[in-house]
């Protein structure tokens, strides 16, 4: 597996122009040092767009997604800093799941993902995720210049909790039900696995996802001796 654990953190987002410089001090500064500092947390990575939108995507992971419901995350997202307080009402366009991984393969982290929203029927659901898991992903990572495959899934009742940080958000927050991941070496490698995957996803029922590839910007590890 490619990712750092078995729980990811999925945040899609635009941004006001004129916060941006805020933004990223405080992005780089504070809340992702912030966020991979609870317990269980084990990298957070910033992701820029090269195609699509929104304009940035930012990826946490979690041992486990117990870890995203626990009680430790939660108390983080009651007492936002004065920080986060002033930067994100900034945000726009904003979706975030909390999702259980499904499935993980690579040898490691890519210098650019396509993120893929996925809305599976949910009458088909259960034979969708069994032929992706079982059958489709594996080959996608190993295809030239791909690096990492995952397939992440909602826990809905906890990527909806009110917290005191969504609740100074600008705008409503939308829920993807599934998530699929293509890290690799260029725009055009990870596109090409997708394109490839594309015609499976729509025999499958998952219509034509929400795609957008991006650029990695900034990653962080636990401690400040291993921050990227």
């Amino acid at each position: 597996m490619s990712l750092a654990g078995m729980g990811v953190v999925a945040i899609w987002h635009d941004l006001l122009p004129e916060a941006k410089a805020d933004f990223y001090e405080w992005h780089n500064r504070e809340h992702m040092p912030e966020r991979v500092g609870i317990p269980g947390f084990r990298r957070g990575r910033r992701y820029v767009a090269l195609r699509g939108a929104p304009e940035y995507f930012n990826l946490y992971e979690a041992d486990s997604r117990e870890v995203l419901a626990g009680q430790d995350y939660l108390n983080r997202l009651n007492a936002p800093t004065a920080w986060t307080r002033r930067v994100v009402p900034s945000f726009r366009n904003v979706a975030r799941s909390i999702c259980a991984v499904a499935f993980t393969s690579g040898v490691g982290c890519g210098g650019v993902m396509l993120t893929a929203r996925l809305e599976l029927n949910p009458g088909e659901r259960g034979a969708a995720l069994a032929a992706l898991t079982q059958r489709l992903l594996q080959p996608l990572a190993f295809r030239l210049g791909v690096s990492g495959v995952h397939l992440g899934l909602a826990d809905e009742e906890a990527s909806r909790i009110e917290t005191a940080e969504k609740k100074v958000r600008a705008d409503v927050t939308t829920v993807p039900a599934a998530i699929l991941l293509i890290e690799g070496n260029s725009a055009a490698d990870v596109q090409g696995a997708f394109d490839a995957l594309a015609p499976a996803l729509a025999a499958l029922g998952a219509g034509t996802p929400d795609t957008a590839v991006y650029r990695l910007e900034y990653t962080r590890l636990k401690t400040p001796w291993s921050a990227g």
